[in-house]
């Protein structure tokens, strides 16, 4: 297994698991507070029912002078739904129903000793009972218990059906939890995955670069090393390795300076220049190059163009763009550079008579060590300049821009924010 599909595995695991106790944690209070209300409720209910039977009971007393035979026909004509009531007289004989369990006599019993009492009865396969008793005494000053019960099942059910509802909801949000926990973490480490692989790619690329300068040093030193040479031969195999060891500290130096870049520890200087000086300076410069090519470089229009900025790495950025298109025109073309402003920006467009780039390359032209066909068959290179150009451009707020013909040539547009 990859360690990103392990890690996101973990995460989501983490992720799913902290939800899941979050809503065992929460389905435990909803159902200790719902339990508590219903609870509550229930008792209630038998409260009122023993308050409706001693009502009903004072009531027959005072309108018939046969108060025992009054107060049991009270009892018969009450009538609550899922509730049992008993009328006890205070000795815990029972009035209605003429005989009552032993769970009713002893609810009685607590209830003459302690007032009003509320209890559960277990009365067998696997029923509970909760019972509400309490005495009181009549306007004869006769003094009676009123009992009221309730199974508890109609209770248990609820809790059931409430469990079930909120199990089955708290599964399916788990669920979709781990599922968006996934995708999450997906979209999460997809970042860091694509760095692996750019890394994985630029290791590749840095060992496949450095591998040739090296492996070309120690042939010739080889070669050179296999047997006595006149001095002239020393000196041009010297002269080789010189070149290959340039060609190596380029390339290394490339890769320094894009490490520096990435950790941020580059100090950009912030002054204020002018675009158009500098772009002169890295013109003039190119001619060398050009002349020994066979092309032309020609400065158009320029106008004063302020920038904020590190006047060094504008001019390496310039450069890298001037050199990219004398190396890539091929003898005879032309290369154009042009500066212009406007209130927002400034501006260096560098055009070239070059081998141009394919549309569907131009994309990649910047990352590092990406050279196009074409380009591995015209000049020499690690492609690192590109990405080191880009790299200054952001630096600067700065944008490029790439437009390209193959066979006609390319043009590159820098785009800075204008000083004030």
């Amino acid at each position: 297994m990859q360690p990103l599909t392990r890690i996101r595995l973990g995460l989501t695991a983490w992720y799913a698991a902290t939800f899941g106790l979050i809503l065992v944690l929460l389905g435990g209070g909803l159902f200790t507070v719902i339990r508590s209300q219903i609870t509550s409720q229930l008792d209630a209910s038998l409260e009122a029912g023993t308050e409706q039977l001693i009502r009903a009971a004072n009531i027959r007393e005072m309108e018939a002078a046969e108060a025992r035979g009054q107060v049991v026909d009270a009892v018969d004509e009450l009538h609550i739904p899922d509730r049992q009531l008993f009328l006890l007289s205070a000795d815990g004989t029972p009035f209605k129903p003429p005989a009552a369990p032993a769970w009713v006599t002893r609810a009685a019993a607590r209830a003459v000793g302690g007032g009003d009492v509320t209890l559960n009865a277990h009365i067998g396969h696997g029923h509970t009972l909760r019972i509400h008793a309490t005495s009181f005494t009549t306007s004869s000053g006769t003094r009676y218990i009123a009992l009221a019960a309730a199974d508890r099942v109609e209770l248990e059910d609820r809790y059931a059906s409430l469990i079930g509802a909120f199990g089955g909801a708290a599964l399916a949000a788990l669920l979709l939890v781990a599922l968006g926990g996934w995708v999450l973490m997906r979209k999460s480490t997809a970042p860091v995955e694509e760095t692996m692989a750019q890394m994985r790619r630029f290791m590749a690329d840095a060992a496949h670069e450095l591998r040739t300068p090296i492996a070309v040093l120690r042939t010739r030193a080889e070669v050179a090393l296999q047997r006595e040479r006149d001095p002239a031969s020393y000196i041009q195999t010297l002269a080789h390795v010189e070149e290959e060891a340039q060609r190596l500290g380029a390339i290394v130096n490339d890769l320094l300076t894009l490490a520096h870049a990435d950790a941020g520890e580059w100090p950009v200087a912030q002054d204020r220049l002018f675009l158009d000086d500098i772009a002169l300076d890295a013109a003039e410069a190119a001619h060398v190059l050009a002349r020994q090519r066979g092309v032309t470089v020609d400065v158009g229009a320029f106008e004063e163009s302020p920038i904020i900025g590190d006047r060094a790495l504008v001019r390496q950025l310039l450069m890298q763009v001037l050199d990219n298109a004398v190396k890539f025109t091929p003898h005879g073309g032309r290369v154009r550079v042009d500066v212009s402003a406007t209130d927002e920006s400034s501006t260096v467009v560098v055009a070239d008579t070059g081998i141009g780039i394919p549309a569907a390359q131009i994309p990649r032209v910047f990352d590092r060590f990406y050279r196009a066909e074409n380009a591995r068959e015209s000049a020499p290179g690690a492609g690192l300049g590109l990405s080191i150009a880009r790299w200054i451009a952001t630096a600067h707020g700065a944008t490029v821009s790439l437009d390209s013909t193959p066979g006609t040539g390319t043009t590159v547009t820098l785009r800075f924010p204008r000083a004030p």
